[in-house]
């Protein structure tokens, strides 16, 4: 088994990861140091930095990522202030501010970054579009996921077991890839 460090304070995070990563051959280590997270334009910014911060306290190889929620309605809000809208209004004012909405398209968009000593930074990128319930459901995940509907899909990722959302999750599909990268530079 191969150790991955995953630079994060999400403990769901960390465990869809894990779950994600095992049947690879990979064991995934959670490290909590912490970083500045800046606001910016995109996802992709937001990990590069980052990782520039990480370098300069961490001498090993390690992985972090960043998601949000993209709502068409809403021109993509909250995007890239997904964590700050969840702790400030929560799902319940999502819900409201699209009460009145009969278009609920969403996508949930992932970036995960893998930094090793010497070597270009690996940015990879996944993403699961989907809708907005109507009302929470379910108490699996974390998150968003008692609100949002994956597309072709009659359940919330809040009602589904760590294993059915794995099939679908953005989270999911940029891991994907870099497992597909990781294997490739061996």
């Amino acid at each position: 088994m191969t150790q991955l460090y995953f630079i994060t304070g999400n403990k769901g995070k960390f465990h869809e990861a894990a779950e994600k990563l095992r049947p690879y051959g990979y064991t995934v280590v959670q490290n909590d140091i912490g970083y500045p997270e800046i606001q910016a334009e995109s996802l992709t910014d937001v990990v590069t930095w980052a990782v520039s911060d990480i370098q300069k306290r961490v001498n090993h190889a390690f992985m972090i990522e960043d998601a949000g929620l993209f709502i068409e309605p809403l021109k993509g809000f909250p995007g890239v202030y997904s964590k700050y809208v969840f702790f400030t209004i929560g799902l319940s004012g999502i819900l409201r501010l699209l009460r009145s909405e009969e278009n609920r398209k969403a996508v949930f968009r992932s970036v995960y970054a893998y930094s090793k000593p010497g070597r270009k930074t690996l940015v990879v990128t996944g993403e699961c579009i989907g809708t907005i319930a109507k009302q929470q459901r379910g108490g699996h995940g974390f998150g968003y996921d008692p609100i949002f509907i994956p597309r072709n899909e009659e359940k919330t990722f809040g009602e589904m077991s760590m294993e059915e959302k794995n099939q679908f999750s953005h989270r999911a599909k940029a891991l994907e890839k870099l497992i597909a990268a990781l294997n490739k530079n061996k």
